[in-house]
């Protein structure tokens, strides 16, 4: 893995965009179903995709990940 120089505050920032979108949309709409609708597809992302892909880039950086995961937040 190439080391890049820089702050990251999120592991997944499209995950994280596209969960603060969902949010934004139930709050400026008023639609509270919204709001619900965000944390069940975060919770269905983390479940479904992120851990798969940490497992995946653990298995395949090794160490260099671990590293990185420990410096760098899953969300925020």
């Amino acid at each position: 893995m190439r080391k890049i120089r820089g702050r990251s505050a999120a592991r997944n920032p499209l995950y994280l965009a596209g969960t603060i979108l969902v949010l934004g949309i139930g709050l400026v709409s008023g639609i509270a179903w919204f709001l619900l609708l965000a944390v069940l597809a975060a919770f269905a992302v983390q479940k479904l995709a992120i851990e798969r892909e940490e497992r995946h880039l653990q298995a395949r950086f090794g160490r260099t990940y671990a590293d990185y995961a420990g410096r760098v937040r899953r969300w925020i």
